[in-house]
């Protein structure tokens, strides 16, 4: 694993940090705010919805990339503290890198696993029921 950054992760974390302030929420809507009001001014041309509709889009498609290289990075490191907690805890280790199954495999092995859960409950309430009874 090599400690050394990734120039563009680096520049996604820190863009994708920036975006998720209220500042910069704040700012976006002073400028929307500041371009509906210069309508006059231009006389709502096309040249000035051009402006707006132009800057947004180009905006929008940028951050796309950026916001989902942070979030994959998130999501892989969510997986392997999962993965970590697996292979240290009592859990069966066949879950660790459960996500690259197919669509059907999860589903069957979450049908499998809703199964044994609502066993666990039924023992679980009978033990309840049997100390209720018991006191």
């Amino acid at each position: 694993m090599s400690n050394k950054p990734n120039f563009f992760s680096s520049f996604a974390t820190a863009v994708a940090d920036f975006s998720g302030k209220p500042f910069t929420f704040v700012a976006a809507l002073t400028l929307v705010l500041g371009w509906a009001v210069s309508g006059p001014f231009f006389g709502y041309s096309e040249t000035w919805q051009l402006v707006i509709n132009t800057t947004t889009t180009i905006i929008t498609f940028l951050m796309v990339f950026v916001l989902q290289n942070s979030q994959n990075r998130d999501g892989k490191a969510v997986q392997a503290k999962l993965d970590e907690l697996i292979l240290t805890s009592q859990a069966a280790n066949k879950f660790v890198g459960i996500e690259k199954l197919e669509e059907g495999e999860l589903r069957e092995m979450s049908k499998t696993l809703a199964a044994q859960a609502e066993c666990v409950e039924e023992k679980a309430d009978e033990k309840s029921a049997a100390q209720a009874t018991s006191t």
